[in-house]
């Protein structure tokens, strides 16, 4: 496969979700992307400022990540889950309690002002 046709492939690979003003700043909002919710949090002045994770809660069954707090434990940053309060990594989705809970995670991207997910 030549160069040209990679860089079509990964383009292809990203899906419009929502824009940068639908996104709250340190909080966390819902999108749909292929029948599933996806929380996306927004947290600008770090590095990296956009995490995309299951909006559904592995312990509970609820679709209610999106509305969890944002922080800092352990030198992560987490979100915590709304009903049991367990801490999910932004970065990987591992739940800091408990190695058996694990939340999907997304690679998010803003593109002008649309904010992107890969479907790949």
């Amino acid at each position: 496969m030549n160069l040209s046709n990679a860089a079509v492939k990964t383009q292809e690979n990203w899906q419009p979700v929502c824009q940068a003003h639908d996104l709250v700043a340190d909080s966390g909002v819902v999108v749909w992307l292929d029948g599933v919710q996806v929380a996306l949090f927004y947290l600008p002045g770090l590095e990296q400022s956009l995490y995309a994770v299951d909006n559904r809660d592995p312990r509970s069954g609820a679709n209610i990540i999106g509305r969890g707090l944002v922080g800092s434990l352990q030198g992560e940053l987490v979100v915590a889950a709304p009903l049991y309060k367990q801490h999910f990594s932004l970065q990987s989705g591992e739940c800091l309690e408990d190695a058996g809970q694990r939340l999907r995670v997304w690679p998010v991207r803003m593109n002008g002002q649309a904010v992107e997910l890969s479907v790949a």
